[in-house]
C-alpha cells in the first residue's frame, strides 16, 4: 500500500470516529434540513436495519463533496443521520455498499473515474483499506449478491457493464464481463446502476433519460439472469417538477419488512447539485412490472397532519421561480424562497381529519401579496399577506375540508418583491 493510500485510510478512520447523529421523521425528504444527500443506495443489513448510503452535496457550483453520509432506520419512521462515515480527501461520488461475512464493503468513484472499494466491520464503518478496482474507469458502482452467494459488479454511463466478482469482493472475473447490459438507445439508460432480485426476475434500475432530454426518471428493465439480457419496462418515479432547474436522478429499490420502496433524490436551491434523498412505496403487478408512482411529501410515512406544523420545504412539486433554500442566517431550516406571482407549490398528501376551518401561514413578504390554498384543485382559502420585512403569522377562515387531499399553494399576487414561506398549519 503506498503512502497516499495509507494517509487516506487514516483520514477515513478519523472521520468515522467523529459521527454526528440526528433524529429525523418519516416524511420526504428523508435528508435532514440543511443536509443534502443524493444518489441514495438502500441496503438491509444483517442487523435488520435499513441503511442508505449517499453522496453528500455541499455547493450549488459542483456535485458532491469529500465525504459520504449515512441514513438508517429500524421502522421507516425515525431516521438516524451519521455524518461523514467516510472521508478521503477528494470528491466522492455515488456510493454503494454490500454486506458479506460480517464485513461491509463500500464502493465509490472519484473525479478521474477510478472506482474504489473500502472495507469496514459494520454498516457505519469505520472504513479502511481503500483499493482501486483494476481496469474500471467510469462511474456509479453497484454490487449485487445473488441467492447462491455469487456477487456481481455493475457500473457505467450511457452503456452499463457488469461482471461476476471474485470472493475477495475487490476484483472482477473479467472472463464474465458483459458490456451494453442496458443502454441509452434501447433502455433509456443514462447512469446510476442498481440491481436487485424479486422471485425469478432481476431488475436493473437506473437514471432514465427518456423524458424531456433529462435523466429525471428512475427507470427499470427486467431479466431472468443477473447479466441479462434485459428488457425495458418503464419508469418507477420521475422527479421532474421538484425544482425548476432539476437535471438528474439516481436511486435504488429495496424490500424492508415485507414492503417495497424506491429511493431517489430531488433537487433544491434552483440548481442541479444540491439534492435530497426521498422514498416512496411501490407495488408489483402479477407479471413483475412496477407501476409508476408520483413524488409525495408523505414518503414512507402517513399523510402530513394538517393540524401539526407543515414545513413548506416538504413541497414535492414547484412551478415558476420558487425555490427550496436555507432560511437566511440558518443552516438547519429550509423554506420556500424567491416566490413570484403565478408560482405554485404542492404537498402530496395532507390529512385534514374530521375537518379544518382555518389556515395559518408563517411568511415574509416585503411587498405583501395573496396566497390561495387549494385541496385537490378546489380553492378553500385566500390569505391576504400584509407587507412586512419581518416574518409574520397570517391566518384566515376557510371552507371546511376533511379527509386526505393534495394541498396546493397558488401565489397569485406577491407584489414586486419576492415572498418567502416557512410553514403552514390548519385549525379546527
Amino acid at each position: 500500500m503506498n503512502k497516499r493510500i495509507i494517509c487516506r485510510s487514516l483520514l477515513a478512520a478519523c472521520a468515522a470516529l467523529t459521527l454526528s447523529l440526528t433524529s429525523l421523521d418519516a416524511q420526504n425528504p428523508i435528508s435532514p434540513m440543511g443536509v443534502y444527500i443524493a444518489d441514495p443506495s438502500a441496503r438491509v443489513a444483517p442487523d435488520g436495519r435499513l441503511y442508505i448510503y449517499g453522496s453528500r452535496d455541499e455547493s450549488d457550483k459542483y456535485y458532491c463533496s469529500d465525504l459520504h453520509d449515512l441514513l438508517s432506520t429500524s421502522d421507516l419512521r425515525t431516521w438516524r443521520h451519521d455524518r461523514g462515515i467516510f472521508r478521503w480527501g477528494t470528491s466522492l461520488y455515488a456510493p454503494d455498499a454490500i454486506f458479506k461475512d460480517s464485513r461491509t464493503y463500500l464502493y465509490f468513484d472519484v473525479p478521474d473515474g477510478t472506482e474504489y472499494v473500502a472495507e469496514g466491520p459494520s454498516p457505519a464503518g469505520p472504513f479502511s483499506k481503500p483499493t482501486a478496482i483494476e481496469g474500471l474507469h467510469e462511474i456509479d458502482p453497484c454490487v449485487f449478491i445473488d441467492d447462491d452467494g455469487q456477487a456481481y459488479y455493475f457500473y457505467g454511463q450511457f452503456s452499463a457493464k457488469g461482471a461476476k466478482m471474485n470472493p475477495d469482493m475487490r476484483t472482477l472475473d473479467m472472463s464474465t464481463h458483459v458490456e451494453g447490459i442496458v443502454d441509452e438507445e434501447n433502455h433509456f439508460f443514462h447512469e446510476g446502476s442498481f440491481v436487485f432480485r424479486r422471485g425469478k426476475y432481476y431488475y436493473f434500475v437506473y437514471a432514465h433519460i427518456g423524458r424531456n432530454h433529462r435523466p429525471t426518471c428512475i427507470g427499470y428493465s427486467m431479466a431472468t439472469s443477473p447479466l441479462g439480457p434485459y428488457t425495458y419496462k418503464g419508469v418507477i418515479v420521475d422527479n421532474a417538477g421538484c425544482d425548476p432547474e432539476v437535471w438528474n436522478n439516481h436511486g435504488s429499490v429495496v424490500q424492508f419488512k415485507g414492503k417495497w420502496y424506491v429511493l431517489y433524490h430531488r433537487a433544491t436551491h434552483g440548481c442541479v447539485s444540491m439534492r435530497k434523498a426521498c422514498i416512496e412505496p411501490i407495488s408489483f403487478n402479477p407479471d413483475g412490472t412496477i407501476d409508476e408512482v408520483p413524488m409525495t411529501s408523505q414518503g414512507a410515512g402517513d399523510p402530513l397532519d394538517a393540524f401539526s406544523t407543515i414545513d413548506a420545504a416538504r413541497a414535492c412539486a414547484l412551478t415558476g421561480n420558487v425555490r427550496i433554500t436555507l432560511m437566511e442566517g440558518r443552516r438547519d431550516r429550509e423554506i420556500l424562497n424567491k416566490v413570484r406571482s403565478g408560482d405554485s407549490a404542492i404537498w402530496r398528501y395532507v390529512d385534514f381529519g374530521k375537518g379544518a376551518l382555518e389556515a395559518n401561514v408563517t411568511v415574509k413578504a416585503p411587498a405583501g401579496g395573496r396566497i390561495s390554498l387549494l385541496a385537490d384543485g378546489k380553492k378553500i382559502c385566500t390569505l391576504e399577506i400584509p407587507a412586512s420585512d419581518d416574518w409574520q403569522d397570517v391566518g384566515a377562515k376557510m371552507e371546511k375540508v376533511s379527509g386526505v387531499h393534495v394541498l396546493e399553494a397558488d401565489f397569485s399576487e406577491c407584489g414586486t418583491d419576492l415572498l418567502q414561506l416557512d410553514k403552514i398549519i390548519f385549525g379546527r
